[in-house]
């Protein structure tokens, strides 16, 4: 949103002083809004998006001089610099940046130049700045939002250090669980080689009652080498007769 007020360079910088005053006191003024809450009166006729940086500065006035009269706005604009200084002047930041909370930014610009290069054009000088800027620049404060871009990168990049950092630790610390588990993996005493997940799972103690695991110092393969001689000796146990080669019915043949 913005303000504009056109003068032919009849009216003195005093009189154009009076007007801001009488802007600013608009600006000031609150009024209820439909949820019941105060806020400033202009906010509840005209919408305007929030500030993305906290801050609250009153809408912008331009102020375009088409000389006809005899006031040289070469003159007028330094003096109505000064008089106005309380209206629009910034809190200085670091950085050479500055705060225009409640502070109205105030733009002057000459209609010739303004006709020629339009809105876009570097014409327009904006109360406490010693350059001129297309009116955008002029309206905003771009020293204040580079810096708070700045800001916002540095911290997304701390963040992502961060980040990083404790997805290395995680990495270190998952590296060195993985060595000690490694470190504690049994091996098969009857080849030597290391146990793999499920059968060190398998060995692993069982709820009360549950079967525990008959070879529990082999590897798979030697303990299925392990079952089947074991059962190959019960059965030899069982039936020696056969080993022989008869049985215990011959004992009772002729």
């Amino acid at each position: 949103m913005l303000f504009i007020e056109v003068d032919n360079c009849h009216e003195t910088a005093e009189e154009l002083a009076l007007k801001l005053e009488k802007y600013a006191r608009f600006f000031r003024r609150t009024s209820k809004d439909t949820d019941g809450k105060e806020r400033p009166m202009w906010r509840t006729r005209w919408t305007v998006p929030e500030h993305p940086y906290g801050e609250a500065p009153h809408p912008p006035v331009l102020l375009v001089f088409n000389h006809v009269g005899e006031r040289n706005p070469d003159r007028t604009v330094p003096r109505l610099q000064e008089l106005t200084r309380h209206l629009w002047q910034g809190e200085r930041q670091r950085g050479s940046r500055h705060l225009y909370d409640r502070k109205i930014p105030i733009i002057a610009v000459v209609l010739p130049n303004l006709r020629e290069h339009g809105p876009a054009g570097p014409v327009f000088l904006r109360f406490g700045r010693d350059h001129l800027q297309p009116l955008l620049e002029a309206i905003g404060n771009p020293r204040f939002e580079a810096a708070q871009a700045r800001a916002a990168e540095e911290a997304r990049t701390r963040a992502a250090a961060y980040q990083e950092q404790v997805r290395r630790a995680a990495q270190a610390r998952a590296a060195k669980q993985a060595a000690e588990r490694e470190a504690r993996r049994p091996v098969c005493t009857g080849c030597g080689a290391k146990f793999t997940d499920a059968r060190w799972d398998a060995i692993q103690p069982k709820d009360w009652g549950a079967t525990q695991d008959s070879h529990p110092q082999l590897c798979d393969s030697c303990k299925q080498t392990a079952t089947a001689a074991e059962r190959d000796q019960e059965q030899d146990q069982a039936v020696p007769e056969q080993k022989s080669g008869g049985t215990w019915l011959s004992r009772f043949r002729g």
